[in-house]
């Protein structure tokens, strides 16, 4: 049996793949900073953060460095009335140690000249460093005239003004841009997309691939159990391979023969496993096996169900089947895994 997973899944199992995470991530850590201005917009933060955080989680070695920097204060109130406790004052900050520094923004706050924040940006932009805003805190890139013929996102209550004060600056009407040197988001929603594109420059495809699949999974009206979401929701995809698939997702303790998945799908064999290998990278009986064993997975991490009953759960007839094939992918025998699991948790 081959090592590892091959299908799209592997997004799925990341986090759970010691070899996988292990491949290709010598990359240095990226030190980000994010400067929270009074009232900053705590989801347009989070989400930045979030990004970042769980990259460096689905990763074997952390790709970025986040650091929490509030104003005269280490305390900071955000839009919602919640406090954060920052890591240090502005002044306290060595911002030519930042690879990336980005100034939070929000709904209220107060958008004026700050003398320190300025000196601290254009320093920053003189050691190499990226320069961003959430929201609206791209009004103190534009301040310290460091957005001059840069394009920038920027919220829509503020765009007239930022027209009127900042005219070399390209308003986008994207909701959020990333340049080799600055990045911008319009608002709390695109934050996280923002930074999405950060990280996809600095981690490999797969990475950034289970990064979506974490922090997206809730995009879509309906939520599947076991899924793909990039694969089970698009448009595009063919009718019967999307059959194919919900067979395969209904029908995981008792799996269907592939032969009669293509037959319920209006397809013969041959074509389905075409369409598997173009869409989902794998073939029919491999997928399944994967979709299985990731049922398994999540089965062994979050109930107390003996390994018996999860074998039996996942459509293996035997405990020793169930045993080798699952070590045979995640590299770890199941009993270990969850040991592991809960040791960590």
């Amino acid at each position: 049996m081959k090592s590892s997973f091959e299908s799209v899944l592997k997004s799925k199992n990341l986090v759970h793949l010691d070899k996988a995470r292990n491949a290709g991530l010598t990359l240095p850590v990226r030190r980000v900073a994010f400067v929270l201005r009074e009232h900053f917009s705590m989801m347009a933060f989070t989400g930045a953060v979030d990004a970042l955080v769980t990259a460096n989680l689905m990763s074997s070695l952390p790709l970025f460095e986040v650091k929490v920097v509030g104003g005269a204060q280490r305390l900071v109130v955000s839009d919602i009335g919640i406090s954060i406790s920052t890591d240090c004052t502005l002044e306290e900050l060595d911002e030519k140690a930042q690879d990336i520094l980005v100034v939070c923004g929000g709904f209220r706050v107060v958008l004026e000249p700050d003398p320190r924040l300025r000196a601290k940006l254009r320093a920053a932009d003189g050691a190499g460093a990226t320069l961003g805003g959430l929201w609206n805190g791209a009004y103190f890139l534009a301040e310290a005239g460091l957005l001059d013929g840069h394009e920038c996102a920027f919220h829509p209550d503020g765009r007239v003004m930022m027209a009127e004060h900042f005219p070399k600056v390209r308003l986008s009407s994207r909701n959020h841009v990333v340049e080799a040197t600055r990045i911008s988001c319009a608002g709390a929603n695109s934050s996280l997309g923002m930074m999405l594109d950060v990280v996809r420059d600095r981690a490999n495809p797969e990475l950034v691939s289970a990064v979506e699949e974490v922090l997206s999974c809730d995009k879509m009206k309906d939520v599947v159990d076991v899924s793909v979401v990039a694969i089970d929701f698009d448009p595009t995809l063919p009718s019967p391979l999307k059959i194919a698939l919900e067979l395969m997702h209904s029908n995981i303790e008792d799996p269907i023969e592939i032969d009669e998945i293509a037959r319920y799908a209006g397809i013969s064999r041959r074509h389905l496993e075409r369409l598997f290998r173009r869409y989902v990278n794998a073939t029919p009986p491999r997928y399944y096996l994967e979709l299985r064993l990731t049922h398994a997975r999540r089965l062994l991490q979050n109930t107390n169900k003996s390994l018996v009953e999860i074998a039996v759960a996942c459509g293996f007839a035997t405990l020793s089947h169930f045993h080798r094939c699952f070590r045979g992918l995640f590299d770890i025998p199941p009993g270990q895994f969850r040991s592991r699991v809960q040791f960590k948790g």
